[in-house]
């Protein structure tokens, strides 16, 4: 398995962060991760580092449920997990899923749970988030850019 650091995104690292890419029929699910480093409310971005190298991003959204009523109210969400293209199929999400829990619980003491919503079409996705440690909760996002998506949770 391959090992990851998690850290978080420093404004100084958003040419490197811009220089990660997904594969061309990925980005109806997730965009670019230049587009994913904008400042916005709630929201705080994080980067997936292996051997050193930066090959991935992801974000934590502070208030998941106010865009998704089936969750609970505060809860905390991952949104954006990106592994760049040529990093791909080495263990690197599922990884950066296991160490989540850790993680979460060193940033954010408060969650006790996270949340995230992957589309219906992207099972690889899917697969990657409970081999992690995710659990389905049986329930749809329905307002999905490009279709329904699949509730996931994690007990931290």
């Amino acid at each position: 398995m391959t090992s990851v650091t998690l850290t978080p995104f420093t404004d100084d690292q958003r040419a490197a962060v811009s220089a990660l890419a997904v594969a061309p029929d990925q980005v109806q699910f997730s965009g670019q991760p230049a587009q994913m480093i904008q400042p916005q409310d709630r929201i705080d971005v994080h980067l997936i580092h292996a051997d050193a190298t930066l090959v991935g991003m992801f974000r934590i959204d502070h208030d998941f449920a106010r865009e998704h009523p089936q969750v609970p109210s505060g809860a905390y969400g991952l949104r954006s997990m990106i592994v760049d293209q040529h990093h791909q199929g080495r263990g690197i999400g599922t990884a950066m899923i296991r160490a989540l829990p850790a993680y979460m619980a060193q940033h954010y003491p408060a969650a006790a749970q996270i949340y995230l919503t992957v589309n219906l079409r992207n099972p690889g996705a899917r697969r990657s988030y409970l081999n992690g440690g995710f659990t389905d909760t049986g329930e749809h996002y329905l307002g999905g850019d490009v279709g329904p998506q699949h509730i996931l949770r994690m007990d931290l």
